[in-house]
């Protein structure tokens, strides 16, 4: 097979043929297979919802390569921005190729695609990741020159290895350590009547490492929160939020949240955890993730 004979063609992810969402579900699951092992494929009715219903102020281009006989897509790309005015300067995107298909300037004519829309868009600075269990990845990112902004891991807990003990703990010694807050929980949509608060609250997740990466402050707004409910509500991933507020003040100190998907009941995924400076030192941290952790172990 010659780059010659392939060509790269975008796809209108929102609203793409059922033959498309078929091909790209199944290339987007071998793909996740390489990248997490462990994790089940996703099923087509699951993307379809979530594609379908992509948030409105989320700005997304897609365009993936076909094999030569047409009935297979070997390769896609993906570029995003939020539309607001914070960080103009910066597109994310991702670069996935075939295991038997890469090494052959697929990448190339994918990032072609990613910069010239980059450009149209006035965006500088292209943001991606990599994933040590792809080695090629990160090899394409050097040959580029890309500087290496953020490393992360992931980390995983068998629930059955919990020391149930220690959490127990955490809970017992949470109140005296964090004598003035309460902690309560959201399930699914958030409280219209304190959306703004939580749209704030949001904003502790700035404070999270971001290494040098050239990024400003996100500003999290209620129509992000219920525009990104909405795609949860349609592709039917489901939301707990554990909060802590500081009970003089009534104002958020911190949260946390986890997902997950009927589609996949065993797996649990935790979201954002935070907790604002001000309010740290006080064990909040820990008293958010036991809470939750607690409340999975009993209704879970």
């Amino acid at each position: 097979m010659s780059i010659d004979t392939l060509q790269v063609v975008p796809l209108a992810i929102r609203d793409a043929s059922e033959r498309e969402y078929a091909a790209l579900t199944a290339f987007h699951n071998k793909i996740q297979a390489e990248r997490e092992p462990h994790d089940p494929p996703t099923p087509l009715d699951e993307n379809i919802s979530s594609w379908r219903n992509l948030p409105p102020l989320l700005e997304v281009r897609c365009w993936v390569v076909w094999n030569e006989e047409g009935d297979a897509i070997i390769a896609s790309a993906w570029a995003d921005f939020w539309r607001a005015e914070e960080n103009q300067h910066a597109i994310d995107f991702d670069i996935s190729v075939a295991p038997n298909h890469r090494r052959r300037g697929i990448a190339a004519h994918l990032l072609a695609a990613i910069a010239n829309h980059a450009r149209q868009q006035n965006r500088r600075l292209l943001i991606g990741e990599t994933n040590d269990r792809v080695p090629a990845g990160d090899g394409f990112m050097q040959r580029l020159g890309a500087a290496r902004g953020l490393e992360t891991h992931t980390n995983q807990l068998p629930m059955d290895e919990l020391n149930r003990d220690l959490v127990a703990l955490w809970l017992q010694r949470a109140p005296d350590r964090a004598s003035g807050f309460d902690i309560g929980f959201w399930d699914g949509p958030y409280p219209e009547q304190e959306l703004a608060a939580i749209a704030n609250l949001h904003g502790v997740m700035n404070s999270a490492p971001r290494g040098s990466l050239d990024v400003e402050d996100q500003v999290t707004t209620p129509e992000h929160l219920r525009q990104w409910e909405q795609t949860m509500t349609a592709e039917g991933t489901q939301r707990w939020s554990v909060y802590a507020r500081e009970r003089a003040t009534g104002v958020f100190a911190g949260f946390s949240e986890v997902f997950w998907h009927p589609n996949r009941p065993h797996l649990l995924y935790q979201g954002a955890t935070g907790v604002f400076p001000q309010f740290r030192s006080h064990g909040l941290g820990r008293w958010l993730k036991a809470a939750m952790i607690d409340r999975v172990l009993r209704e879970r």
